[in-house]
């Protein structure tokens, strides 16, 4: 089995066509979909279109049920931006996704089995940034799960761990968001990549094990960040861009 997985497009159907022209180029078995599809001020529509074009199994992010859960009239920033783009049948798609996929010995959810929102791999650490989680705590959302490969996204960081039973958690990282601000929190949470690359995974059993590739693809962003732009969502063109959101010194 060799399988490719992605996550947290956030409707950036620049950085989603350069993905899934380049697994079409490795070959695989299957693709399969973390979840946050379309949340963000740039091409919900357009990432619609290649979704439906390319159906893959496909799990709900916190994103997409904040979409298809909250009056239009209530709905966050990032929901808010695109909810007009998209049509009845749109929303009949993300309303429609499951929550968690078993098959084939893979588990698929967005952040953890039991929520939608909830970093598994990772925490918020020191000066708000991004740390490894506790091997307890990782192995602890684990429980009660046989399948030997578990994927998830919803941090937009890369990540694999090996747990106990022969499992791995694979995180796929963000094909379309590589650095976000966070300003729920006080101070704001700022996370950056430090590149601008669409990123997935690749996964193969092979022997028994799974092999894990993190892939980088690059792209041309340049019509995202011009649509973010015009949303005035200028840390959304900045992280398109570099990757980052502190100046370069």
């Amino acid at each position: 089995m060799r399988l490719a997985a992605i996550s947290d497009v956030h409707g950036n159907s620049a950085a989603l066509k350069a993905v899934l022209d380049d697994i079409a180029r490795r070959g695989v078995d299957l693709t399969v979909n973390l979840g946050d599809c379309v949340s963000g001020p740039l091409d919900a529509a357009g990432t619609m279109d290649l979704l439906h074009a390319n159906p893959m199994p496909t799990v709900m992010g916190n994103h997409d049920r904040a979409m298809v859960t909250t009056p239009p009239e209530k709905l966050g920033m990032w929901e808010a931006w695109v909810y007009p783009e998209l049509t009845p049948t749109d929303l009949n798609w993300l309303r429609d996704l499951p929550k968690t996929i078993e098959m084939d010995d893979i588990f698929l959810c967005h952040a953890t089995p039991d929520r939608d929102d909830e970093n598994w791999l990772d925490r918020r650490g020191d000066n708000q940034r991004i740390a490894a989680r506790e091997r307890a705590a990782v192995e602890a959302y684990a429980e009660g799960i046989d399948a030997s490969l578990i994927l998830c996204g919803h941090t937009h960081t890369p990540r694999m761990v090996r747990l106990s039973g022969n499992r791995c958690v694979v995180n796929t990282g963000s094909v379309g968001m590589p650095a976000y601000f966070d300003d729920r929190f006080d101070p704001p949470f700022i996370h950056e990549t430090g590149a601008p690359d669409a990123r997935y995974a690749i996964c193969e059993r092979v022997g028994g094990a799974w092999h894990v590739d993190h892939i980088s693809v690059p792209y041309d962003s340049g019509a995202m960040q011009a649509r973010a732009l015009e949303r005035g969502a200028e840390s959304w063109a900045q992280a398109l861009a570099t990757g980052w959101f502190t100046p370069q010194s």
